[in-house]
């Protein structure tokens, strides 16, 4: 299961933010992550409405990790951004086989035992060291 570059985005911004001392910008963000300031700027609005992070507008205002997110889980967000979608949508393509297919009862395992680890992670362990340094690097860059 690949995730969508959205999903990929969110996490990196949670563990950014995570990791960082005083609140961020958009631009900030976009910076430290090599990615688009339009695509970042939709994510933090996404993750401010799961509760990851919160948002203050204004000359002091910024990007900051949501107290108590560290308890979500990397599976929460996921489901936040990916939906709870079939990996494999029988019913949109027609599928001449679906009346005794096999198949979709194994994907629909698979994607449950994949989520279920994912629900076993959560936000705050993936800033724990090693990770902590490279994040807080990232932070302190000029």
């Amino acid at each position: 299961m690949k995730l969508n570059r959205s999903t990929d985005m969110a996490l990196r911004i949670a563990m950014q933010t995570a990791t960082a001392s005083t609140r961020s910008t958009v631009e900030e963000l976009a910076e430290r992550l090599d990615l688009p300031r339009s695509h970042v700027a939709k994510v933090v609005q996404r993750l401010q409405r799961v509760g990851v992070l919160v948002t203050i507008r204004g000359r002091s205002g910024g990007v900051a990790f949501a107290e108590g997110a560290e308890e979500l889980t990397v599976g929460q967000v996921v489901r936040a951004f990916e939906g709870e979608e079939e990996v494999v949508a029988c019913e949109e393509s027609g599928c001449t086989l679906r009346a005794g297919c096999r198949l979709r009862g194994h994907l629909r395992r698979a994607q449950a035992a994949f989520l279920a680890v994912l629900d076993d992670v959560r936000l705050g362990d993936l800033v724990d060291d090693p990770a902590a340094p490279l994040l807080l690097s990232l932070t302190r860059r000029p």
